[in-house]
């Protein structure tokens, strides 16, 4: 196992940089020593997610689209040229599983094809360490408890789909070029700059409509959230800390979870006590909703890592945070 870290100092390039995630993990490596080139389309992200990264002479932003492989491998050469990369994130991705749902281009083109097509890139350009924002999704539906090794795997969605065959690809190059990969399978992930999920969406409902919060399901959909600090302190320590050639880690809260009802009531008393809810019943969300899953972490606290929120914590931390944002 490596001990040695490559966080602090380094340099990184992080795709989907000015997303939810992306500008948080941004945020983190800036204040561990590090220098950023990140990458992003801004059809998600939002560049005053970076506010305080782009004041910053460790950060440079380029807005370009992952899949413009000749735009990207000419950005990331003229970078290397001036200060070599010690690895890539891979982070861009199509966020919104409902979107990918109606369409299924939008996650082959923007889940997939991203993947595949910055492995090119990285090859070329001698890159050869790589993270990677996988999901729960992949599992697809499971009754036990979900651990790396469940299977298997059958997603519900293309969201997931996509992932796993993500996952698929950047396993291959592992073989072929790559010296080290990490796939983190998050759960569902909150907090601020939140650009969907239902925090995020109640919030907005109900800056809309005050009187009423319309929630897809029964409200019974059971699911582990973790806050987006902590999830990057686990990015961040498994890359420190797990040395094998291919290192998949679920990332998440230890045996807790959270119910959609519990997720409605708390952004319902913080920002409209006055609201009705209304369940539009059953027990999925939506199609390729996966109505409830528990994860093991076992695997990451045998690494050494183990989240200090539980799921309703986060929830409470993050419901807080979106609302603020929100403006309720």
């Amino acid at each position: 196992m490596n001990r040695t870290s490559i966080i602090q100092p380094g340099r990184f390039l992080v795709t989907g940089a000015a997303g939810f995630i992306g500008s948080h993990l941004t945020d983190r490596l800036l204040a561990r020593g590090g220098s950023v080139v990140g990458i992003d389309n801004l059809a998600l992200g939002r560049r005053e997610n970076l506010a305080r990264a782009l004041a910053q002479p460790g950060f440079r932003l380029h807005v370009t689209d992952v899949n413009d492989v000749a735009a990207c491998t000419r950005l990331i050469a003229e970078e290397a040229a001036r200060e070599p990369f010690t690895m890539a994130w891979h982070l861009a991705a199509n966020s919104d599983i409902r979107a990918g749902v109606a369409d299924s281009d939008v996650d082959l083109r923007n889940t997939f094809l991203t993947t595949h097509h910055l492995l090119q890139v990285l090859r070329r350009q001698g890159i050869r360490r790589l993270a990677f924002a996988s999901t729960s999704a992949v599992y697809g539906m499971h009754p036990a408890r979900l651990t790396e090794e469940t299977g298997p795997l059958f997603p519900i969605s293309n969201y997931g789909a996509m992932k796993l065959a993500s996952e698929a690809a950047i396993s291959a190059a592992v073989e072929s070029f790559l010296e080290r990969a990490w796939i983190f399978r998050f759960p569902n992930v909150v907090g601020s700059r939140a650009t969907h999920g239902a925090i995020h969406d109640f919030a907005l409902k109900l800056k809309r409509d005050p009187g009423e919060l319309e929630v897809l399901g029964d409200g019974t959909q059971a699911k582990p959230y973790l806050h987006v600090a902590e999830l990057i302190d686990a990015m961040v320590f498994i890359v420190d800390q797990a040395g094998e050639p291919l290192n998949c880690f679920n990332i998440g809260t230890v045996a807790s979870t959270t119910t959609v009802r519990y997720l409605a009531e708390a952004v319902v008393q913080r920002m409209a006590p006055q609201a009705r809810i209304r369940y539009t019943g059953g027990n999925k969300g939506w199609v390729g909703d996966v109505p409830r899953f528990n994860y093991a972490v076992d695997k990451l606290q045998r690494l050494g890592w183990t989240p200090r929120l539980t799921s309703d914590e986060a929830v409470d931390r993050a419901v807080a945070e979106v609302v603020a944002e929100v403006g309720g």
